[in-house]
């Protein structure tokens, strides 16, 4: 067997470990590393009463709720409506047990004036809509804080980690209360946050909220790395850093903003596709090339010292980074009108995403151009793995969420 095409024999084998185990580990994860979004958009309404337009998960608050007040026909009705598919049936499920669904939503959702939580009453009927192509459940309802000073406290712990039907849920808030507006992201160590925030703590909240995005979404750590197990060179690595983060950063201030709407039944299966096709690039410049697939076809000074591949690779990482810049809109979900405060609190956030990912491509490529120096054919084998892994489930993500449409 040829030096050039063992590292492909062992990409290959590690292909399919990795393709078995990605199967086993989704298997587990549909039961236990899910997490969700919840979204609040806090309006004043005049005489100390505000407004809140409430949306959960249908499904969570259905098993949340019908748990928390031990309601086993709202369980069977809200599971069968969800099962269907049927919107009006799932308006319907929660209406017949309109007392077991408020009562969580009460207990986990408040809004507090002077440190005193404003009586809440549901304004309308429960409506149903679609975000990420999964149901939600939508609530508006009135918050009578005529008895406060004016200043607002809102509170999330819906869905919390202890109820273990999901992980690390988020509240994104966004509040214009007595020409006070902004946005807040909530979770399990930062629960709350006063209308009378910082313009400092509202930032820093945002950058947090855009680096653990990056930070724990998997598939995009997976397409980095599929980027620095590829990269030949380290401007080949900032080149295409560059072209991904300008790429997801247009596409992701345009989708924030409402500008542009790509619903996520396109945008996910594609950004598994482009895991999966970077990571196959690589791969198979290896199985052509052999120990030569590290090297650059250039001579003299040309255009940054990139070979034609090279070029051709950053295009299609600019094209790909379009679509992942949706993918991290919609961890937002943010619609509120076009303004300054808006603005910067898109930029914070996605600042937060690119210093973890200039953290990530800091601490892996100098690892890998490290084992390259000291032994090509190792580096070649490592790198090859590593695609090879990262392709496996790249894959089995795209064909999953076609399937799971």
């Amino acid at each position: 067997m040829s030096r050039g095409v063992r590292p492909f024999v062992l990409a290959v084998v590690t292909c399919v470990v990795t393709a078995i185990v990605g199967t086993l580990w989704a298997s587990s994860a549909s039961a236990h590393g899910f997490t969700s979004t919840v979204y609040v958009d806090v309006t004043s309404t005049g005489g100390g009463h505000l407004r809140t337009e409430l949306e959960v998960e249908y499904d969570l608050l259905v098993v949340s709720s019908a748990d928390a007040g031990g309601d086993d026909a709202l369980f069977q009705a809200g599971t069968d409506a969800f099962d269907d598919g049927d919107a009006g049936e799932q308006a319907a499920a929660l209406a017949a047990h309109a007392d077991t669904v408020l009562a969580y939503l009460d207990a986990g959702y408040t809004v507090a004036s002077d440190d005193e939580a404003c009586a809440a009453t549901q304004v309308g009927a429960v409506t149903m809509t679609v975000r990420e192509g999964v149901p939600y459940a939508a609530f508006v309802l009135d918050h009578d804080c005529s008895a406060g000073d004016g200043a607002y406290e809102v509170t999330s712990t819906l869905f919390a980690d202890s109820e273990g039907y999901v992980k690390g849920v988020k509240a994104i808030v966004t509040y214009e209360i007595d020409h006070q507006h902004g946005s807040a992201a909530l979770d399990a160590e930062h629960p709350s946050f006063s209308t009378e925030q910082t313009t400092s703590e509202r930032f820093w909240e945002f950058f947090r909220l855009g680096s653990e995005h990056l930070l724990t979404g998997f598939d995009h750590i997976l397409f980095l790395l599929a980027l620095i197990a590829g990269s030949r060179r380290p401007r080949e690595i900032i080149l295409a850093a560059t072209a991904f983060t300008v790429a997801h950063s247009i596409t992701f201030l345009l989708a924030a903003t409402g500008l542009v709407d790509v619903p996520s039944l396109l945008v996910e299966p594609i950004i598994a596709l482009s895991i999966a096709v970077v990571a196959g690039w690589y791969l198979w410049r290896v199985w052509q090339r052999g120990p030569e697939a590290t090297e650059l076809d250039v001579t003299g000074s040309g255009h940054f010292l990139l070979d034609r591949a090279g070029w051709l690779r950053i295009g299609v990482v600019f094209c790909f980074g379009l679509v992942h810049g949706l993918g991290f809109a919609g961890a937002l979900g943010i619609d509120e009108p076009w303004s300054w405060t808006l603005l910067w609190s898109l930029l914070v956030f996605n600042i937060g995403i690119e210093t973890a990912q200039l953290a990530i491509i800091a601490v892996v490529y100098p690892v890998l151009a490290g084992v390259r120096r000291g032994s090509p054919r190792a580096g070649l084998w490592v790198t090859g793995a590593i695609a090879a892994a990262v392709a496996a489930m790249g894959t089995y993500w795209f064909v999953e969420r076609l399937v799971r449409g």
